[in-house]
């Protein structure tokens, strides 16, 4: 699922940031918007928990993370963040890199590396989506619905905040 989010009455601050050399833009944006996902990580592992089983070792709740989607930030030069599950998969897949490196088909190390805190947590879409057998048990999709606002606010308060502080620090210029 990917949800895109247009930001409205920031232009004060957006006017005072393109006054910013490109790179200390990038910075601000990036701290902000780890902020904001952080919100919905934060939503997310607590869903987890309601979900998780105490009498196993695994816990989706500690494999849920925020990563910087530098991939996407490297083709558009967009800023974005993921927020997912660690080991979401047990083979890895047939990309460029993955056979490059000799890895495509073999295994993720996922159950209990420091990595992945919580073992090998490679069903979580299975509890998130459901199966034939098995009722959907989402808690990844309600963090995002029930936090997009909060999240929004809080990018553009940090970036508001991160502003002041770099003009202070600096003397207000770029």
């Amino acid at each position: 699922m990917k949800v895109q989010v247009e930001i409205k009455g920031l232009e004060q601050v957006l006017a005072t940031m393109l006054e910013l050399p490109k790179d200390v833009r990038m910075k601000g944006a990036r701290f902000a918007g780890r902020k904001g996902a952080n919100l919905i990580r934060d939503a997310a592992i607590r869903n987890a928990q309601k979900i998780d089983d105490p009498q196993t070792a695994q816990a989706i709740s500690k494999n849920i993370v925020v990563r910087f989607a530098s991939r996407r930030f490297k083709r558009s030069g967009d800023i974005g963040f993921r927020v997912g599950v660690l080991g979401g998969s047990r083979i890895y897949a047939p990309t460029r890199e993955n056979v490059r490196r000799g890895r495509a088909g073999k295994s993720h190390a996922t159950a209990g590396s420091k990595d992945n805190p919580g073992g090998d947590t490679w069903y979580w879409r299975l509890v998130e989506f459901g199966t034939r057998r098995a009722r959907a048990q989402p808690f990844m999709r309600p963090a995002l619905e029930n936090n997009i606002e909060p999240a929004t606010a809080e990018f553009a308060k940090q970036l508001d905040a991160w502003l002041a502080r770099h003009l202070r620090k600096t003397g207000g210029g770029s």
